[in-house]
């Protein structure tokens, strides 16, 4: 599934050519002409990867960092900027952006800059943990079993996504772009359907499944 680039900067002709040369590349991206355009675009939809500017998006771009750190922190973020001085680059690093592109730049360069962050990112996930205690009920995704039961492979990686992010909202559009590789009417039934399947295998574990509309889908632990 194509990456889904988020850019949030005031120089409109500048977004519009970026975005179509990502388009152009295999990605999907979006432009957002100020800061509370871009943080109504993060709270809509899922994002693989932030570019922003510090100036002209109506409102301080450090406060902007901070604020898109505070409520995305693992988020890959990359600054382009018309900013060369030493502060703002020093500043920019310490409110949590993972690379820093000064403005006129080359866009063969930023897409290299861009695929090195997500491996990175790419590579963590398939890392982090894959078996799960579930008040005393195994889930296994690396062996896609529940209690030694066997679980298709679409189960298992959806419940795998549900449990590394465990209380927390995680969103369909997310999912269905993930394991389906489309986002439409048709997948989202289908989604419906497993979650069924998958709460039938927490119910005695004592877990839930809870949909929040127009959102997505969280996993609670209700002992």
């Amino acid at each position: 599934m194509p990456s889904k680039i988020l850019i949030i900067d005031g120089d409109i002709s500048l977004s519009t050519v970026l975005c179509d040369y990502l388009v152009s590349r295999g990605y999907k991206a979006q432009a957002a002409g100020n800061g509370r355009a871009g943080l109504q675009c993060l709270g809509d939809s899922h994002w693989d990867l932030v570019l922003m500017e510090l100036q002209g998006v109506e409102m301080n771009g450090f406060d902007l960092l901070k604020d898109i750190r505070h409520r995305l922190p693992s988020i890959p973020l990359i600054v382009l900027t018309v900013r060369n001085d030493r502060e703002s680059q020093i500043r920019a690093f310490q409110l949590g952006c993972d690379d820093y592109q000064l403005k006129p730049f080359s866009m063969d360069i930023l897409i290299c800059r861009m695929e090195a962050i997500l491996r990175r990112i790419r590579a963590f996930e398939e890392s982090k943990q894959r078996v799960f205690d579930l008040n005393g009920h195994v889930f296994d995704a690396t062996h896609q079993t529940f209690d030694g039961k066997h679980m298709s492979s679409r189960e298992s990686d959806l419940l795998l996504m549900l449990c590394r992010q465990e209380g927390n909202v995680v969103d369909k559009h997310r999912i269905l772009s993930a394991l389906w590789k489309e986002d439409n009417a048709f997948t989202a039934r289908s989604l419906g359907v497993f979650i069924n399947h998958l709460r039938q295998f927490l119910t005695p574990a004592g877990y839930q499944i809870i949909a929040v509309r127009y959102k997505g889908y969280k996993l609670v632990n209700e002992n």
